[in-house]
């Protein structure tokens, strides 16, 4: 692995975690160069709903490419981005009742949420976003600005103005966090002034999958309308059904103004991002925010695909909240065996839950021990202290169940080392 140390920037991150060179992947099962296979509970960071190269988007993409089919295209017209857009509004928005335009973006998430910055300030014509305690919305100058972590934030080298934050629900205990913010939008010496949007996700995966209540979107969404704020649910890691449902605000009959989609939107991994907004809300001159990549072809193939396999009916959405079921069955099974509460905390919904720990030292010790038994899984949260399972949604049951029997050992052994530590 000496030409990765030699030449890749000190920027890269999950590899160090997982040092071996990855040579072949398929749906929930990663093989490094040495033919040891490997468990992914880390799904390309919720990349990977549909797992790695499924095989019902992989003929239609080999189709695509060998039929000479357009690779990039900017912003024309393809026949590629066509089938896709119909199969969105088809499958996605008509069977929600949902109407919105939607935009591309550049193909990562975070220029998606650039975008909706930009979308809420246009037309508003106010310039600060408020976002929430533990929010992750990206690295891009706008999107570090509205994400809580100082680490990210930092990095930008500038100030990140425009922002303002408020804690998230959950942040201050059984206190109706909405209250402090309706009384500072009320009061005009609070010092948060009128924002043109918020920000916010339903899930927060790598603020540490903190989960906001069906009460507090809707309480937070009557908030905007009063207040004449663009609501922007950046379901970038949380929507194409990590949730159980497509997006992770439908059981909350929700209306956001504005949604961000990407990372598992393009289906097979292929870099796609969208921005969906109200009619009324896109009065973006052409070209006005940009980017050469946002016609990814390729992409358009494998998520058009991806919806007809997946999101024709509601088989799929059953299948996911079942193994979201089991998952929430064996770590709750997990903190009992293992000290209860006192020792962690079960966090999240759907397919993207986890444990917190005291620390980031034990959550870390739980997952490099784990990557040594052969099982893929991150941290998140402020501290890392949060051991997170972001495993692809068509994962085989029988793998699901060998993956956390895994994670079951390690959490065993960890906190067993960490009492005969303190002894």
């Amino acid at each position: 692995m000496g030409i990765f140390k030699d030449l890749e920037s000190n920027v890269r991150g999950y590899c160090r975690s997982f040092p071996v060179t990855f040579v072949k992947a398929q749906n929930a099962t990663l093989t490094d160069s040495e033919g040891n296979e490997y468990i992914d509970f880390l799904g390309g960071a919720g990349t990977l709903n549909y797992g790695h190269n499924n095989p019902a988007f992989k003929q239609a993409l080999i189709d695509y490419i060998e039929a000479d089919g357009m690779t990039h295209g900017l912003d024309m017209h393809t026949d590629a981005k066509a089938a896709f857009l119909e199969a969105f509004r088809d499958l996605i928005l008509e069977p929600r009742n949902m109407d919105y335009k939607v935009q591309f973006t550049g193909p990562t998430g975070t220029n998606a949420v650039e975008a909706a910055l930009k979308v809420a300030r246009k037309n508003t014509g106010r310039q600060t976003i408020l976002s929430f305690t533990n929010g992750f919305h990206g690295v891009t100058q706008g999107s570090a600005a509205v994400t809580g972590n100082g680490y990210y934030k930092k990095a930008s080298g500038l100030p990140t103005t425009g922002v303002q934050f408020m804690p998230y629900d959950g942040y201050l205990g059984d206190f109706n966090t909405l209250e402090y913010l309706e009384k500072a939008l009320e009061d005009g010496s609070s010092g948060l002034g009128h924002p043109a949007g918020v920000i916010v996700e339903c899930i927060q995966g790598e603020g540490g999958l903190n989960v906001a209540s069906k009460e507090w979107m809707q309480g937070l969404q009557a908030i905007c309308k009063k207040y004449d704020m663009l609501l922007i649910v950046d379901d970038i890691q949380a929507g194409c059904g990590r949730s159980g449902t497509f997006f992770s605000f439908e059981e909350f009959g929700i209306e956001p103004d504005v949604i961000t989609l990407s990372k598992s939107l393009g289906g097979y991994g292929l870099p796609m991002a969208v921005v969906l907004l109200k009619e009324e809300l896109d009065i973006w001159g052409p070209g006005e925010h940009n980017g050469t990549f946002r016609g990814n072809n390729h992409a358009f193939v494998t998520a058009r695909r991806a919806l007809e396999e997946y999101w024709s009916d509601y088989r799929f959405a059953e299948e996911v909240q079942h193994k979201a079921s089991v998952i929430r069955r064996r770590l709750k099974e997990i903190q009992a065996e293992n000290g209860g509460t006192s020792k962690m905390k079960h966090k999240g919904r759907g397919i993207m839950q986890g444990l917190e720990f005291a620390n980031g030292d034990i959550a870390g010790a739980i997952t490099e021990l784990a990557f040594e038994r052969n099982l893929v899984i991150e941290t998140s949260g402020s501290d890392g202290q949060v051991v997170k399972i972001l495993t692809p949604l068509t994962i085989e049951e029988s793998t699901l169940s060998a993956g956390l029997d895994t994670l079951e050992k390690c959490v065993k052994d960890v906190l067993a080392q960490q009492v005969s530590k303190a002894s």
